[in-house]
């Protein structure tokens, strides 16, 4: 094999690839968590031992195992050793509760369960009981292990669904989205090319790695030989110092992330908050223009945004080298494989690190259109240069009297109004226009109260069409965010003021 990260991309397997690496630079840091640190040989070892314990528990290929862990070094551990075997994987976010786990646990017919047992507080194992879960296994600070001996030879191909991801809630009803090992390659591999990571790297893992990012970044450790720092819970400013001890170089997760950082960033702008940083790099929600210019300006670091989802962990990806304005107003370029078509506005997708569909068939034949492009349930279109451009969810829009509307055109403009610290713009039933326009603020502390007028002034001098203007505005303490990536959950929004 040509040992290059071009070509390691080309690995039939997540077991492969982590193989391929292992046997280049074994004694290499790939993990790093407080003061504990898993080079990429010693993941390998202790992946092929965990999973020979669990060979000896009665797991099997194709076996359905959920896991519902923090983001720790056991955790990947076991993840890999769940691959070594060619189980079925179905990883939960550790914030989920009886509704969400249960409904998992249900779906998937996962015949083992994984579990940090008391964890921040809940008792992980008590719930997995009370719902009936089969093959109970506390995996927080001790992992199975037997001989490797036992094992059976590693998958041969990566194309069987192995990989049960769940939606991550900015709809009240998830859904089992299937993935193989080559679609999660191949989704790592688009985030791994793009930022083009150097040897000398660190990199941070912040958010939930039962997310469908977790693999997606590790994917990008293993094609580029590099570490990342493990967050077990992320919070500011205490990570700074974690962020600051591994000097770590490239961060970030999504655009709440950015956020988070600018604002430390502010409480000392004259001293650089991590001095090593020099990418910010994310996705999974819309980046407002006016976020990356103030990232960019006051942090001095490159930022760079893309697009993906649970059913395609990287669709397009910023590159560090694009121009300003393409970082700022655009999600990247698709790479090569990805498939991009605007039908109707709608962003529809077709290559290999498209999921397989749903543990619903009924949801897969709805997803797919004839042509087996997935319909994503976003609109945007591509420039001349190739580069896609967002402009709001299908659901986003807002049909007023007829006229549709953009929510994401309205969140972008008032992002950049002093007395807006988030914002989220809905569609309310309303008997004479169909639907109104209701933005839902999150205001910074001290800023000054706003007025559906000052609001609306506001819009108006930015150039907002008159019948875009919000008809209501509700401030809030705290936007309703998933615990993942932190999106904002419009749905609940739309529930809670429908009638006001």
């Amino acid at each position: 094999m040509n040992d290059t990260p071009h070509s390691l991309s080309s690995s039939r397997t997540l077991w492969d690839l982590l193989d391929a690496r292992a046997r280049l630079i074994p004694g290499r840091p790939v993990l790093l968590q407080g003061g504990r640190t898993l080079t990429f040989g010693a993941l390998r070892a202790r992946a092929e031992r965990t999973a020979a314990g669990l060979h000896g528990m009665g797991v099997r290929p194709g076996t359905v195992v959920a896991w519902q862990l923090p983001t720790r070094l056991e955790t990947v551990v076991l993840s890999f050793a769940l691959a070594r075997l060619g189980a079925v994987q179905s990883p939960v976010i550790p914030f989920h509760r009886d509704r969400e786990v249960g409904f998992a646990l249900r779906e998937s017919r996962a015949e083992f369960f994984a579990v940090p047992g008391v964890w921040r507080g809940f008792d992980h194992t008590g719930m997995a009981r009370r719902l009936g879960a089969k093959g109970i296994l506390q995996a927080y600070d001790a992992l199975p292990e037997g001989d490797p001996a036992v094992l059976p030879p590693p998958p041969a191909e990566g194309t069987s669904v192995r990989w049960i991801h769940w939606t991550s809630g900015t709809t009240s009803v998830p859904k089992g989205v299937l993935h193989t090992d080559r679609s999660l390659i191949a989704g790592g591999s688009c985030l791994a090319h793009a930022l083009r990571p150097r040897p000398a790297d660190v990199g941070s893992i912040a958010f939930p790695y039962a997310h469908i990012g977790g693999p997606d970044y590790m994917v990008m450790l293993l094609l580029y030989g590099f570490p990342a720092v493990l967050f077990e819970q992320f919070a500011l400013p205490g990570a700074v110092a974690e962020y600051r001890r591994h000097g770590v170089t490239i961060a970030g997760g999504s655009t709440a992330f950015y956020s988070m950082l600018l604002a430390e960033q502010r409480k000392e702008p004259a001293v650089r908050l991590i001095p090593t940083l020099r990418l910010l790099a994310g996705g999974g929600a819309p980046k407002p223009p006016e976020l990356y210019h103030a990232v960019t300006r006051e942090m001095g670091v490159t930022l760079t945004h893309g697009y993906g989802m649970t059913e395609v962990p990287m669709i397009t990806m910023g590159d560090p080298g694009d121009s300003a304005d393409h970082l700022a107003t655009t999600e990247g370029r698709p790479p090569r494989g990805m498939e991009i078509r605007i039908v109707d506005g709608e962003v529809r997708l077709r290559g290999e690190a498209v999921c397989r569909g749903y543990l619903d068939p009924a949801q897969t034949a709805e997803a797919f259109d004839e042509e087996g492009f997935l319909r994503t349930g976003d609109l945007g279109r591509l420039t001349d240069s190739g580069h896609l451009v967002l402009t709001g969810r299908l659901k986003d829009v807002i049909i007023r009297k007829g006229e549709n509307i953009s929510a994401r055109e309205i969140e972008d403009l008032l992002a950049a109004h002093p007395a807006v610290g988030d914002v989220a713009v809905i569609g309310l039933p309303d008997p004479e226009r169909g639907e109104r326009v209701c933005a839902v603020v999150e205001q910074p502390p001290g800023a000054p109260e706003l007025t559906l007028r000052t609001v609306t002034g506001y819009l108006r001098a930015q150039g907002l069409s008159v019948h875009k203007l919000p008809e209501q505005l509700e401030v809030v303490e705290a936007l309703p965010r998933g615990e993942t990536l932190r999106k904002v959950l419009k749905y609940e929004l739309r529930e809670r003021f429908a009638d006001e």
